[in-house]
């Protein structure tokens, strides 16, 4: 169900330990496109981390790098 509150989890990006609240939806969708990509999860939140800007929280860019994957995928299906 969407509007759900977000949930917090552990990360471990290059050697250290960061908690991330998502909504379950983007948490599932994050999951996804790792697994599409060959990725271990944690390695594809710190690509995530090293390509936002410093105004930028890392929630946030993992719900925007989300919604430019199925953006992407959906103009290529398109």
């Amino acid at each position: 169900m969407m509007g759900a509150r977000p949930v917090k989890r552990s990360l471990t990006l290059r050697g250290h330990r960061t908690s991330v609240s998502l909504e379950d939806e983007f948490w599932q969708a994050f999951r996804e496109i790792a697994e599409e990509k060959s990725m271990a999860l944690n390695v594809l939140a710190a690509e995530i981390d090293a390509g936002r800007g410093i105004e930028t929280g890392l929630a946030t860019a993992i719900r925007l790098y989300v919604l430019a994957y199925y953006r992407d995928r959906a103009l290529l299906n398109g």
